[in-house]
């Protein structure tokens, strides 16, 4: 590993991300002149290839839902962030999501209190074995066109399966993807 740039703030980032095309850039969610999360949709946009985590001293799901709506692949707690930024730095650049454990283990204690509350059955059944791999695909933060590579299909089947998926399960967009795969220990952490 090799640290290519620092960055003062967001705008700073952001443009030093255009110009150096790193493969990881780690971001506080609370950076002067432009905040962690409007910083990574602007590097997201200009590059989705680039893997960027987010440092935050939130635990709120909240926080991680707008962080990887963003583009972030991810997010560490601050009180941990010396014991995990070698491992999430490791999964983020081969393409697999990264959560503090304690922020996996809450959204997993969380995901199964919701399912017993509304006594619902396990909804992964209802998906096809193609669905199940363009779930996986996408939860590793695979682009449309990268999963239809991958699994020799046109990006329009990648989307069809994408949104058929969606719907079977009750998700909206690709952090609930990404947080149900982990969830559902479909992606690991």
């Amino acid at each position: 590993m090799e640290v290519i740039g620092e960055a003062s703030d967001g705008r700073e980032a952001v443009r030093l991300a255009r110009e150096l095309r790193p493969d990881i850039v780690i971001l506080d969610i609370a950076m002067p002149l432009l905040n962690g999360l409007d910083a990574t949709s602007q590097i997201i946009h200009d590059n989705e290839e680039i893997g960027v985590i987010i440092l935050s001293m939130h635990a709120d799901e909240s926080y991680i839902v707008r962080a990887l709506d963003a583009g972030a692949r991810g997010y560490l707690l601050k009180d941990n962030a010396d014991d995990d930024i070698e491992r999430a730095i490791r999964s983020v650049a081969i393409g697999r999501p990264y959560f503090t454990p304690s922020i996996a283990k809450a959204l997993l204690e969380d995901y199964i209190r919701l399912m017993r509350e509304r006594r619902v059955q396990d909804s992964y059944e209802l998906l096809t074995d193609r669905e199940r791999e363009v779930l996986q695909l996408l939860a590793e933060g695979k682009s449309n066109k990268e999963a239809a590579t991958i699994l020799s299909v046109s990006p329009y089947t990648i989307e069809t399966h994408r949104q058929n998926l969606m719907q079977k399960l009750g998700l909206h967009n690709t952090a609930e993807i990404v947080l149900y795969a982990v969830r559902k220990a479909i992606v690991t952490t």
